[in-house]
């Protein structure tokens, strides 16, 4: 079978299924054990002298472990099948889709229960946000999460098979852990973080497309990019500038990191600054009408 064709069925499984509680409550999610491999470096190769090269060395080194684990997966008898469990493991549309979908429901509730909520998908201080904080963080947290956690996994499965999925998912995370710009991660997850970036570029810019698409092209394409580019990162901002576009609605924009405000200007800056709810239950229904988008595009790919 091709890529496409088990993507396909990856990602229908996936949208079915998702993230069941009874099986990852009993056994380590596979993203859970790669965010311990990486934590594992950064304690025992973060220290001392040459920190860059050591990042990258041992960046490196999980890369190759994750591919060829992958390789070792799509090798065993009944191969296809297990390809296709694992891109749908490592798939996150259903989780993606309910979790944004949680703040929505606990905003109606009040205020602290948004918080609470939102907490669990951004990385920003949530004790003082108001609800429209709240939607803002919810709504581009489902954007930016559209493209890391679904559509670049899918692009890698394409392009690589499970062995480019497995060290997308693995450059994710280690990413998410020490690609920041902090006296200690700065040096060593610089390779981690340039990397992300590298692979994530056609990714991002495809998301961008399928909401434009999606939702009838709401903006110009120049536009768009335009919007993009006031994003701090070189490739969260297409898909949030298509998020923002789709739904009239500004996002990004001042927050607070750590007890620091940093203002950050505004995606789509014309568009509505207090949203809520209803606006993240329409980001909700994007994320379907997109990921329906990508579905068509793959199969069309797997029956070419």
């Amino acid at each position: 079978m091709t890529h496409a064709a088990l993507l396909l069925a990856a990602m229908v499984l996936d949208a079915l299924f998702g993230e069941p509680r009874w099986l990852w409550s009993r056994l380590p999610h596979p993203a859970v054990l790669m965010g311990r491999a990486v934590g594992w470096i950064d304690r025992r190769f973060n220290v001392g002298d040459s920190r860059r090269l050591k990042g990258a060395v041992a960046f490196a080194a999980l890369c190759l472990a994750a591919g060829l684990l992958g390789g070792a997966i799509a090798a065993l008898p009944l191969g296809p099948l297990w390809e296709v469990l694992a891109a749908a493991i490592l798939l996150a549309q259903r989780s993606l889709c309910d979790h944004v979908a949680d703040v929505a429901r606990d905003l109606r509730q009040s205020v602290a229960a948004g918080r609470r909520a939102v907490a669990r998908i951004v990385g920003r201080d949530t004790a003082t946000m108001n609800g429209p904080a709240i939607a803002r963080g919810a709504i581009e947290s489902a954007a930016e999460n559209l493209s890391d956690g679904v559509i670049a996994p899918a692009f890698w499965f394409l392009i690589g098979g499970l062995p480019g999925l497995m060290i997308y998912k693995m450059t994710n995370t280690a990413d998410s852990m020490i690609g920041y710009r902090t006296p200690r991660h700065e040096a060593f997850g610089w390779a981690a973080a340039r990397f992300d970036d590298l692979l994530n570029l056609v990714p991002a810019r495809l998301t961008a497309l399928l909401i434009w698409l999606a939702h009838g092209c709401p903006a110009t394409w120049r536009d768009m990019a335009r919007d993009a580019q006031l994003h701090r990162s070189p490739n969260a901002g297409w898909p949030e500038a298509a998020m923002a576009s789709a739904l009239g609605t500004a996002l990004s924009g001042p927050r607070s990191y750590n007890g620091e405000t940093r203002d950050f200007p505004f995606v789509n800056p014309d568009g509505r600054r207090d949203p809520g709810p209803a606006e993240i239950e329409a980001a909700t229904r994007a994320l379907w009408r997109t990921w329906a988008s990508a579905l068509i595009l793959v199969f069309l790919f797997a029956v070419a």
